[in-house]
């Protein structure tokens, strides 16, 4: 069973093998009980966005992570890949900067007064 330093450093370095950009890991697990981290990346186009994804995937199987919830393929826009403790948003660039998840889970952060 992979732990879960195991799992961040299986995904960060799949992330970074296929390029993708501005990599941010996001410990969550005192927010939410949906999963202990978010990991977003993003990339240029639709094709790197999958690519990135599809790496993720392949090396967490490879490393005995089981199956993986994936939504948002088709489009390359947003993918997430949910492995229940470790979520992975890969984004588009446009769509990184509208959603702007990072804002948005350190302002519950700050709400919740957990520096």
């Amino acid at each position: 069973m992979l732990d879960l330093e195991n799992k961040l450093s299986i995904i960060t370095k799949a992330c970074e093998d296929k390029k993708a950009l501005d990599i941010k890991v996001l410990n969550i697990s005192k927010l939410t009980p949906i999963a202990d981290y978010f990991i977003i990346a993003s990339g240029n186009s639709s094709t790197q966005v999958m690519a990135i994804a599809d790496e993720v995937e392949d090396k967490m199987i490879e490393a005995g992570a089981g199956e993986v919830v994936k939504e948002g393929y088709q489009s390359g826009r947003w993918i997430l890949l949910d492995f229940n403790d470790i979520i992975v948003h890969i984004f588009h660039k446009e769509e990184r900067e509208f959603y702007n998840l990072e804002r948005l889970w350190s302002d519950e952060k700050e709400r919740n007064n957990l520096n």
